[in-house]
Order: structure tokens, then sequence, then C-alpha cells
């Protein structure tokens, strides 16, 4: 893969955990209602945005999963579906235009602002999602278009415009795309997940986040 996808982030949204519903075991603790941020900057930490925050960071945050990265291209297509996502929608902190899973890979090293950041994995949907956005059928949509967007590493912190170009930095021609990396985990809904030599190149790769590895082993057969 060699196009350099030239990203510009169009705004940027952060959110503290609070209560989006309950369940028979009590009420469910989320951070993914994220509020649109109207400075012109931020602190990028090794963990998440300056006013950021997750309620469980192993599933959401923390240094594999710091910043949660969405393209804004993508409302069109929800909207065409029938789905209200306008940016934020889906507890992005960073709606951007540039490109799509398609054209960005495990590892793609970019500079935003003063921080280098990498991308580690993309975005699996999860009930917090459903609940949030009170569709039911919002994850295997998100299954099935692999419109899930990806998440980013902190290389080096710093200072980050909220809008502004996201500058590509590099990248290993050998990774897989994010498009490609979601996909091998869903065996039976995308016939990438039957792709060995994919399937190969996804585990290979070095830059992936231990979770995605580690999922895409437990599900995908060919993994092994």
């Amino acid at each position: 893969m060699t196009n350099r996808p030239s990203l510009r982030a169009i705004q940027t949204f952060v959110g503290r955990p609070a209560p989006i519903g309950a369940t028979r075991n009590g009420a469910v603790i989320s951070a993914i209602h994220k509020l649109f941020v109207e400075d012109t900057s931020l602190e990028l930490s090794t963990i998440n945005l300056a006013g950021d925050d997750q309620a469980d960071r192993s599933v959401h945050g923390g240094p594999e999963k710091a910043v949660y990265c969405y393209p804004s291209e993508h409302a069109a297509a929800w909207h065409a579906d029938g789905f209200e996502l306008p940016p934020g929608a889906v507890g992005e902190n960073l709606s951007l235009t540039g490109g799509l899973e398609t054209d960005v890979c495990i590892g793609d090293t970019f500079r935003w602002g003063t921080a280098t950041i990498q991308i580690s994995q993309p975005r699996a949907p999860c009930f917090k999602l459903t609940m949030f956005s009170g569709r039911k059928d919002i994850g295997p949509h998100l299954i099935e278009s692999k419109r899930c967007g990806w998440y980013v590493r902190v290389l080096t912190p710093g200072t980050v415009e909220t809008s502004g170009p996201v500058e590509f930095v590099d990248r290993d021609e050998a990774a897989p795309t994010v498009a490609e990396t979601f996909a091998v985990m869903f065996p039976g809904v995308h016939p990438e997940a039957d792709d060995a030599d994919l399937v190969r190149r996804v585990v290979q790769c070095a830059s992936l986040s231990p979770e995605w590895l580690g999922a895409v082993l437990a599900r995908n057969p060919l993994a092994h």
C-alpha cells in the first residue's frame, strides 16, 4: 500500500464517565458521550486527551487506545442506512477527514501538533454503543460496513490542535490496513477472514495492539 493519507482534524471531543442507562445489574457507566471541545488546543498524554476519561480502561482508553479517531465521511453513509450519527455520536475523540479505514494501516504514524501518534487497532462495537445510540442493530451494521474507526497510541505526548492537519510521518509497507485488520476478526462475515496470507500479516504486525492480536487468535482459526 503506497498511498499517503492527508488527514485533517475537523472536531475534537472529550467526555467523563457518567450513567448512560441501566441493566438488571445496575447503572451502566461510560464516557461514550463526548462533548465538543471549544478550545483550540489540548494537552495529549500517553493515556488520553486533557478532559477525557474512561469508565473501564480494560476496554477503552489506556496506552494502546489513548485516542479514538473516526472518519467524518461516515456520517453520510450512516444517514443513508437510516442512522443519525453526526460527528461525536459513536464516542470518538477525533473526527477526521481525508482517510477511511481502507486508507490507513496499523502502525501508521502521524504528527498531531507537537505530539506523535500511531495507529494501534480498529474499534470493535460494544453493548455501550448499542445502549448509547438506542439502536440494537448498530453493532451488526458496524461490523458489516467496517465503519469502525481506529485507536492510536501516543509515542510522544504534546499539545494538539483541536482542528487542523494531522500530518502523515511513516508507514510499514507490509502492515495491513485498519479495514483488513478489522475484517479478519469476523470469520463468516468478511471474506478477508478466510485469506490465510492476510491473517498471517495481521498477527505478525509488530504494531498491532496485544488486545486485538489476542482477539484475532481467539476468533480466527487461520491465525494459528
